[in-house]
């Protein structure tokens, strides 16, 4: 790994500096001679700006990038330090995006001081695709599509133990178990005072239930580990629908870490589709993400625990909207899209009879 570059905030971005970045990458009679700044997307913990750029000399040459930062509110910065978000998207494009084939954007700079939060990535932009939205939930064309991405994450870090050496890569154990059921506890109440009065009593009381669970998500059970995205949901992919099958590039690496690898495709599934929907395609689905897991070379793995994997995955979504609806800034959408993955999750953990997993 080569040594780590100094953090270029936005404000100190220059033409000369993005000449610098493209020339690197290989376009080395590419200039910049201008661009202008837009700030894009709507980013929890970080943010986002696209660079459209005026190039000289080199055709082939991108015309835009996207820049990525840490969020401006004081909170949201804390949260993605405590909970090592930044250290963990930047140490994904310097140490691993090369090492599996799911897409993501091409990284032309990766930079941060320690944890963060001050950190800085130039990425390839993948116009005309544009940001999934949670909220409208996607066609089952597009859901096929992106857990179709899913063998390119976890077939190429399958069972992987040199994953291990990588310090900033959480390790599925029962000790961080532990700390995320004391961070789900004391989350809980916030949640429930902000947005529990939104939910159905089951839907409730499934979430409520999970917080002393001793099973998932917080006890590691038996079985294969891999590189797993944790947070794979619309928001977080770029479709572009101008092509069929639907091109789906995930971005948002800031909760990687190694885990159950078939969890990414309950949440996503359980995220990203409303209840009827999901219901009608989901065995299929999820037989597809396993045929791709085969033919990608995993073995040992059969189709009846991948299913057993599927169904206890089903908590780790109600994790991941507790903890960051209390640690986030508040918005109007960020409180619409959270009540929505409670209750899709929780109904789909009643759905999938996954409580008695608890």
């Amino acid at each position: 790994m080569s040594e780590m570059p100094p953090v270029v905030p936005p404000e100190e971005v220059t033409p000369e500096w993005l000449t610098e970045r493209l020339r690197g990458a290989g376009h080395e009679d590419a200039t910049v001679r201008s661009f202008t700044a837009t700030q894009i997307g709507t980013g929890q913990l970080g943010k986002c700006i696209r660079y459209s750029l005026e190039v000289k000399g080199d055709e082939d040459a991108p015309r835009s990038l996207v820049g990525k930062y840490p969020s401006d509110d004081a909170t949201s910065r804390q949260t993605g330090v405590v909970l090592r978000n930044y250290i963990k998207e930047v140490s994904f494009y310097r140490d691993l995006q090369q090492r599996v084939w799911i897409s993501t954007p091409r990284c032309y700079y990766a930079a941060i001081e320690g944890q963060g939060p001050a950190f800085s990535l130039l990425l390839e932009d993948m116009a005309p695709a544009v940001q999934g939205d949670q909220l409208a939930g996607c066609s089952v064309e597009v859901a096929r599509a992106a857990i179709m991405e899913l063998p390119g994450l976890h077939a190429p870090t399958w069972n992987d133990e040199s994953l291990a050496a990588l310090g900033w890569l959480d390790l599925p154990t029962g000790a961080t178990g532990e700390l995320l059921r004391g961070l789900y506890k004391s989350q809980l109440p916030g949640f429930i005072a902000r947005l529990g009065w939104r939910l159905a009593p089951e839907e409730l009381a499934v979430i409520e239930r999970v917080a002393d669970s001793k099973g998932p998500p917080f006890v590691p059970t038996e079985g294969p580990t891999a590189l797993v995205h944790v947070d794979y949901r619309l928001d977080n992919l770029l479709i572009d629908e101008t092509q069929m099958p639907p091109r789906v590039t995930t971005v948002d690496w800031q909760t990687v870490t190694l885990g159950r690898p078939v969890t990414d495709v309950t949440y996503f599934l359980g995220a990203g589709l409303p209840r009827e929907e999901r219901m009608a395609v989901e065995g299929d689905l999820v037989r597809e993400y396993y045929a791709g897991l085969c033919e990608a070379g995993v073995s040992g793995y059969s189709w009846d625990d991948c299913w057993l994997d599927y169904r206890r995955g089903v908590f780790a979504g109600l994790l991941i909207t507790v903890i960051a609806t209390v640690m986030v800034q508040p918005t109007a959408r960020g409180d619409e899209m959270f009540v929505a993955m409670a209750s899709r999750h929780s109904r789909h953990a009643i759905d999938l009879g996954a409580e008695t997993f608890l």
